[in-house]
């Protein structure tokens, strides 16, 4: 005897109610339909009749759809439940009428709910299960066909109601097999296998499918599937080819252009990107090899042309004898190559040496055509006259009662300095430490201005600033780039400061003088190397940074310890050079300490300075009488460089037996002497009027409009220098490429078991109360890993764009050279190299951790973060010093990162009132962007607002993350060019 249902529990309509007396089966909406009679449940006049609602068992009720019998059997016939020789014609439905006591066509609105649904035809599976219960019972046995849930003992639960399935039915994105009007979707307690599964977020399933824990209890279409929502829930298909399906897919998700998804895919594979990766790695070898081959062809062949030119000019006397050779054949050139450089006799003077047979030029003005000089020298003189307008192309200095004192300083460091250094003299500043000698240089540069006193340019006043074009500057330090070689150092600076009218053909010829007249040929084309892993040797290295200034012509050049870190032999070399460009007539200016005998010799001029004051100024063979004359005694044989800077630092006891021989003394002993009334009474009667200096004014200023590269072709020759030193130091971009690769594919690895399921939040209501344990934080940790391995990567190279070409810029800046063509420059030639750091990171990330991004999406936010992380480095680089740069950049682009709101989460930093904090970081951003690409496409599946509001992120923020975050990257750039501005004030 059958049992009936509570009213409390859900309907189970594969139970059977009652004892079926006849045939009977379930149809699609899960009514029971049974064979009866019409009148009485026995009578012959028979009829299907289909109930939605079993409570009270199909034969003691008239309710529901009727449908007429096809076919001639009754009850009477004692017909099995599954007997199928007649059934319900379902082309006509009706409904049995009380009151006139048989059927009549069927009104809906007088049905209930459940009879409505009533289709009348058979479904198979609802159907087995029903009799698979009745033939239990009837052999006294559980009925399992009928088990409400699999777990022994569990009661179900209704999560959807009547109302709500018929209006909406199954939920998006879920399989609702056995769900109807009449079967509502439950919930089971799960067994404890399947529990573990849940808690760990896991759909249980069995044999490879997932499965509910009852015949009633929809479950999520399974991962490479899609359930259609217009089959209402009831349709699993397999993800068809070119698309791929992710847990939950209502419609299967198209694969990007050029993605291999197969059948049943559950990501997608982005193939064109590895491809277009590995084309350009393989070829970026190809061109490293093929640059190594042809490299050491042509060292090859340079070896074994100058191999053939030793032997030619190799003879041996034992053979041939010596043969006389005619007269000027050992200086015949006629049959050299053009482009061999000159080199005369060893007998003679070269380079810019062999204009030390002439005298000092009085009025600067020399006739290049008559002076018998050497091609090359003749060329530099041509170019300094072209670039000067005129022959007289030196800078003469007047000073009078010059004084400096900076700001909160009680003492000053220059005070009453009055003289002269006069057009192509060498003149040689020398005192002791704090004598003010830097100081005085600097005030003449223009560098810093005079807080009293007055200085004028070829005996006109005006403000030193503007002649800032016309005058070279060579710092103690060789501050040279050591990626480029000598003719491309040299070359880059003509080309910058140069006027502007030359065409390229006359900078380099006038480059190719100066590289000759500096006999620097033989390395013009060697690197110059870093001063730990130098190329070409020290002095060669001096004559460098000389030759960038020269190749400015300019009108005086001023050089700070030009023999330091030289050995002897190179001192006196490099200072016979400075002699003889003063020879030509450009005014040389050196700070010097200590000088051997044969350069103090060498020297014009001399001004000798001690607390900021002079002692002496004069030429070099007027000194020693000066000094003897106030009681001083000059040994014989001694170094008289030596002797004077003894004296000028107050140490001059051992030359002066008795007197005052402190500083104080000998300034105020030059005071009175005659040497100084004679120079202040030729400057008292120095007259310049207004006319002469406007004239004077209006061709200076024509000539410096003349002077140097428009900034746009500053730009180009900044972007083409530096494009070449990434090319030389092409092994540091392999290693970062190599880093970037590792980076992305260790973080991919570590995401590639969940196969792109980067997300599970709460079910949509009402199944929400299936939901699998949530993981909510897989895509902010994503990002966060994202971010750091992109700091790591990235924000050591980033601080080498700018922290070590500081000095060089400094240099440069102070020469005229346009600083934000400089700075714009640097940035812009480190994007090739964003780029390829970021496509290897990116790809490989993508192709292992299969999130459900767009690759270009995922890739321009990549590379946005590493454009923002090499501002941050930019801007680390200005404040910090080279040596901690690289580990304090990591260190802050690190705790950048942690800002991206994974952890902690965005919202309790919210509850913090510290947003404005982490949105101060770009990784918050990006994290943001992250969590709306890849949580946003699951809306119709989860609770997605619920999900963004627990983390803190907006859902709908693409572009504005997109936006912010080049916004932040701008801004480390303008503080960073800041920071370039400041030099070195902001540095720790």
């Amino acid at each position: 005897m059958a049992t009936k249902l509570n009213l409390e529990i859900p309907q189970d309509p594969f139970l059977p109610q009652e004892e079926n007396l006849g045939p009977a089966f379930l149809d699609t909406q899960a009514c029971l339909c049974a064979l009866r009679g019409q009148k009485s449940v026995t009578s012959t006049q028979v009829a299907w009749q289909c109930i939605g609602n079993q409570t009270n068992g199909v034969y003691s009720e008239t309710t529901g759809k009727w449908f007429n019998s096809i076919g001639d059997k009754s009850l009477r016939d004692k017909l099995p439940i599954w007997d199928a020789s007649t059934y319900p014609d379902v082309s006509k439905a009706f409904m049995w009428d009380e009151a006139s006591n048989k059927l009549v066509d069927v009104v809906e609105d007088k049905l209930s709910v459940w009879d409505q649904a009533c289709t009348g035809r058979n479904h198979s599976g609802f159907s087995t299960s029903f009799y698979g219960a009745t033939a239990a019972i009837q052999a006294n046995n559980t009925p399992y066909d009928a088990a409400p849930c699999w777990r022994p003992g569990a009661i179900p639960i209704t999560i959807q109601q009547v109302d709500d399935w018929n209006k909406n039915g199954c939920n998006e994105g879920f399989l609702c097999t056995n769900n109807t009007v009449n079967s509502l979707p439950q919930f089971c307690p799960p067994i404890t296998q399947c529990q573990i599964a849940r808690l760990a977020g896991f759909t249980c399933s069995l044999g490879g499918h997932n499965i509910g824990m009852g015949p009633f209890e929809p479950v999520v279409c399974q991962q490479g599937y899609y359930c259609p929502t217009e089959y209402g829930g009831r349709e699993i298909l397999p993800c068809p080819e070119g698309t791929y399906c992710q847990p939950g897919a209502p419609t299967p998700t198209p694969c990007s252009f050029g993605s291999y998804c197969p059948e049943k895919s559950t990501y997608e594979t982005f193939i064109i990107p590895i491809i277009v990766l590995v084309a350009i790695d393989l070829l970026l070898a190809f061109g490293f090899v093929w640059y190594l081959i042809r490299k050491r062809f042509w060292r090859s062949r340079e070896q074994s042309i100058g191999r053939l030119r030793s032997k030619k000019n190799t003879f041996t006397g034992a053979i041939t004898g010596y043969k006389e050779l005619s007269g000027g054949q050992d200086q015949d050139h006629e049959m050299m190559p053009m482009t061999a450089t000159y080199m005369p006799g060893q007998d003679g003077w070269t380079g810019f040496e062999a204009a030390l047979d002439f005298p000092t030029p009085e009025s600067s003005t020399m006739d290049v055509t008559e002076s018998g000089f050497s091609p090359q020298l003749r060329a530099f003189v041509e170019s300094m006259r072209r670039a000067t307008d005129s022959g007289r192309f030196g800078l003469s200095f007047q000073y009078t009662d010059l004084s400096f004192q900076p700001k909160g300083s009680v003492k000053p460091i220059l005070q009453s300095v009055t003289g002269s250094i006069e057009r192509g003299s060498l003149t040689a500043v020398m005192g002791g430490s704090g004598a003010g000698k830097s100081t005085f240089v600097n005030v003449l540069m223009g560098k810093t201005t005079n807080t009293g006193g007055t200085v004028m340019i070829n005996n006109v006043p005006g403000k030193i600033k503007k002649y800032k074009k016309l005058i070279g500057y060579v710092p103690q330090d060789d501050i040279v780039l050591p990626e480029l070689t000598v003719y491309e150092n040299i070359l880059h600076s003509a080309r910058i400061r140069l006027p502007r009218a030359w065409s390229d053909k006359d900078i380099k010829a006038h480059v190719n003088s100066v590289i000759d007249c500096l006999e620097l040929s033989h390395v013009r084309d060697s690197l110059v190397g870093s001063v730990g892993k130098p190329v070409i040797s020290g002095g060669q290295r001096k004559r460098v940074s000389i030759g960038m200034e020269l190749a400015a012509a300019p009108m005086a050049i001023f050089l700070d310890e030009p023999t330091s870190g030289l050995d002897a032999t190179a001192a006196s070399s490099i200072m016979r050079t400075l002699k003889a460009i003063g020879r030509l007539g450009i005014s040389v200016i050196v700070i010097i300490h200590q000088p051997r005998m044969e350069i103090f010799e060498m020297l014009d001029d001399l001004i000798l300075l001690a607390n900021g004051q002079i002692i002496y100024e004069g030429p070099e063979g007027g000194v020693q009488d000066f000094f003897e004359n106030v009681g001083f005694n000059f040994p014989e044989h001694s170094n008289y460089g030596d002797v004077v800077t003894d004296i000028v630092t107050g140490n001059g006891r051992i030359y002066k037996r008795s007197g005052d021989v402190s500083k104080e003394a000998l300034i105020a002993n030059w005071a009175v002497s005659r040497q100084n009334a004679n120079i202040k009474e030729k400057h008292a009667s120095l007259r310049y009027s207004k006319t002469s200096i406007a004239e004077n004014n209006s061709q200076q200023r024509d000539q410096l409009k003349k002077r140097g590269a428009p900034r746009w072709k500053q730009l180009w020759l900044c972007l083409r220098r530096a494009i070449l030193q990434q090319w030389r130091t092409r092994t540091a971009f392999c290693f970062e490429m190599a880093l970037a690769t590792v980076a992305g594919l260790l973080l991919g690895l570590a995401e590639n078991s969940k196969k792109g399921v980067l997300f599970t939040g709460i079910y949509n209501a009402p199944f929400d109360v299936l939901s699998l344990a949530t993981d909510i934080k897989s895509v902010p940790e994503l990002a966060l890993l994202t971010v750091i391995a992109i700091g790591l990567v990235s924000a050591a190279p980033g601080v080498r764009v700018f922290s070590e070409e500081m000095l060089l810029y400094r240099r440069e800046a102070e020469a005229g050279h346009s600083r934000i063509s400089y700075f714009l420059a640097k940035n812009i030639a480190v994007i090739p190299r964003m780029v390829f750091a970021c496509m290897h990171f990116s790809t490989l990330i993508l192709l292992l951790a299969v999130p459900i991004i767009p690759w270009g999406t995922a890739f321009v936010v990549n590379l946005v973060y590493f454009y923002c992380i090499y501002g941050l480095a930019s801007c680390v680089s200005m404040i910090v010093r080279r040596e901690d740069a690289p580990l304090i950049a990591t260190m802050i682009s690190l705790i950048v990162g942690i800002l991206s709101g994974a952890a902690p989460p965005l919202s309790s930093v919210q509850d913090w009132h510290m947003e404005w904090l982490w949105r101060a970081s770009p990784a918050v951003w990006l994290a943001e962007l992250y969590f709306g690409q890849l949580v946003e496409p699951f809306r119709y599946l989860y609770q997605v607002d619920l999900a963004a509001k627990l983390v803190g992120f907006h859902l709908d923020w693409h572009w504005r993350n997109l936006l912010f975050l080049l916004a932040i990257g701008t801004i480390y750039r303008f503080l960073a060019y800041i920071g370039l501005l400041l030099g070195g004030r902001l540095r720790v």
